[in-house]
């Protein structure tokens, strides 16, 4: 396959791979931490309303989506693409900061988590992502 369309493919199943492992998360979260009684977090008004019900524990799901969807996303883009692998890793966290930042400001949340957040769950996963496919592309897995 041509180097041009493995990038292409490389950035295509970096987003589709690291949203559904976001998604996932997210769906899976309120399941192992329950969200207060009574609070309905389905709608922005619920959300809303439930934030100052909510403790450090019920952002957890949250943060592991937004670093685990970065992280598979960023590494799915590393093994695929056919040049400069570590960039495309690194375009895939790019997009999912500005996923991250757009989120941010649309979706309400404490202003430690939206910090941790942007500061930890996105070019920190790039990072970790390109540390990761050097090392198995050179079979030293770590």
């Amino acid at each position: 396959m041509p180097t041009i369309l493995r990038n292409i493919a490389a950035v295509i199943a970096g987003l589709v791979l690291g949203s559904l492992a976001n998604m996932a998360i997210v769906m899976l979260g309120p399941v192992l931490v329950p969200p207060p009684a009574g609070v309905d977090m389905t709608t922005a008004e619920g959300l809303q309303l439930a934030m100052p019900l909510l403790q450090a524990k019920h952002f957890i799901a949250r943060f592991l989506a937004h670093a685990l969807g970065t992280l598979i996303g960023a590494l799915a883009a590393y093994w695929i693409a056919g040049s400069r692998k570590a960039l495309f890793a690194w375009v895939i966290g790019a997009l999912f900061l500005c996923g991250g930042i757009a989120a941010s400001a649309m979706i309400p949340a404490p202003t430690w988590f939206k910090a941790a957040d942007l500061l930890f769950a996105y070019l920190p996963m790039a990072w970790l992502a390109t540390w990761i496919g050097a090392r198995t592309q050179r079979g030293d897995a770590p």
